[in-house]
């Protein structure tokens, strides 16, 4: 059975009053400061919740130049892109820090005066194992002391609309309460629920952090105590390899399965689809581009009507000529048009592009 909260209920308090904290600043020192104006200060038991861009600055992790620089020194692979409303690509990516999240977590807002833009901390565990500690030293506890420690960060989820806080670093704190084995109210066995208990307390903490109040922490006390028994990470929560079903998008697939890889040069010269509708004839395009894409002498002849778009393909032989209009079926996949055939004749086919 899951541990149950004390009688007395969780409590979440907000610490405003965290000056603008730049590179070398003591960030356990202005928490316990922060406590100690809040009118309180940190006991066996409690969790703190602070938001990761307190450390990247304090570790002076801003970066000048441009910002799709930087999101590509963060990227480990590429899941899905798109160009935003800007004209500008958008990535969806694993992150050097390790959670799958739009531009791996480089940050514009809220990062000082300057401008500059935020990346988050390589080794997000690490940062909050040396936070607790720098904690206890400051108030004055035994090293062994009950405590949980969560760097929060700020992520969209798939399906689902709006942002959240999640557990980007955690020390002190079992991040997963895994009731597998167990059994629910009614008796039945539990086979595959584990609770993402560092998640849950960064959502909770930013009810009263809030991204436009200057609140960059948040107390949390009367969290069950075997939740303050682990030593795990928030690494341990992000599901990629074997486990992660959902290693790219289905778009992505689709041309990654005709050699363009997302995030690519070739993805680029292809085009990326785009957040707002678009044209029959640039969705078209892509889609020739793609089919034409590692076809050596491969042409295609384009004629693009309201209610549709005939493309003529042709190469060097017929096999050739075959491998262009399976590629094309699939590259009109990946642009949701279906592709049919027209006509065909012994050196070239055409194929009818329409929406569905």
């Amino acid at each position: 059975m899951s541990p149950e909260p004390s009688e007395a209920g969780v409590r979440v308090v907000g610490l405003p009053g965290v000056p603008e904290v730049g590179a070398g600043d003591d960030v356990a020192a202005l928490l316990v400061e922060a406590l100690d104006r809040a009118g309180t200060t940190l006991l066996a038991g409690d969790c703190l919740a602070v938001s990761s861009k307190v450390v990247s600055k304090a570790r002076g992790l801003t970066v000048d130049g441009e910002r799709a620089a930087a999101v590509d020194s963060q990227t480990v692979r590429v899941v899905a892109e798109r160009l935003g409303s800007t004209g500008e690509p958008t990535r969806v990516v694993e992150s050097v820090a390790g959670p799958v999240m739009a531009a791996a977590g480089v940050d514009a807002s809220n990062t000082g005066p300057d401008g500059r833009v935020l990346l988050l901390p390589a080794d997000p565990d690490a940062e909050a194992a040396t936070l607790r500690a720098a904690l206890l030293s400051r108030a004055g506890l035994p090293a062994d002391t009950p405590l949980g420690v969560v760097l929060t960060d700020t992520a969209g989820r798939p399906w689902r609309a709006g942002l959240t806080d999640f557990a980007l670093g955690a020390a002190g704190l079992a991040v997963l309460d895994d009731l597998r084995g167990g059994v629910d109210h009614d008796g039945r066995p539990l086979a595959v629920t584990a609770r993402a208990v560092a998640d849950e307390v960064a959502a909770a903490a930013d009810l009263v952090k809030g991204k436009a109040d200057g609140v960059p922490a948040a107390l949390l006390r009367g969290l069950p105590p075997a939740w303050l028994d682990g030593d795990g990470g928030a690494r341990e929560l992000v599901r990629t390899g074997p486990g992660d079903w959902f290693a790219t998008g289905h778009v992505e697939a689709l041309r990654g399965a005709l050699g363009v890889r997302p995030g690519s040069a070739a993805s680029d010269r292809v085009g990326l689809r785009s957040v707002a509708p678009e044209p029959l004839d640039v969705r078209v395009g892509r889609v020739v581009a793609l089919a034409l894409h590692d076809v050596e002498e491969g042409g295609a002849d384009v004629s693009v009507a309201p209610d549709g778009a005939e493309v003529t393909l042709t190469a060097a032989d017929p096999y050739d000529v075959g491998r262009l209009v399976v590629r094309t079926e699939v590259a009109a996949a990946s642009e949701d048009l279906r592709c049919d055939v027209a006509s065909r004749t012994p050196d070239a086919v055409t194929v009818r592009l329409t929406l569905p």
